[in-house]
């Protein structure tokens, strides 16, 4: 009886094992996913912000109110 118990709780724990093996996989490539993204989009505020300043015509669309104001 003792030994079906101590076996069933065994079987229990691997099986949670692998499921955090599992979900930390997951993680961590959302991890590196998020890093990416993160640097794209530094990149593409960067490149717009140099953009803006380099033409001289465009309206900062930060600081301009939208246009049914």
């Amino acid at each position: 009886m003792k030994y079906n118990k101590t076996k069933t709780i065994e079987e229990y724990v691997a099986h949670l094992q692998l499921m955090v093996d599992d979900l930390n996989a997951v993680v961590t490539g959302q991890n590196t996913e998020i890093s990416n993204l993160k640097q794209k989009i530094e990149f593409l505020l960067s490149r717009e912000a140099e953009r803006e300043y380099t033409d001289q015509n465009s309206v900062i669309i930060s600081d301009s109110k939208p246009p049914h104001w």
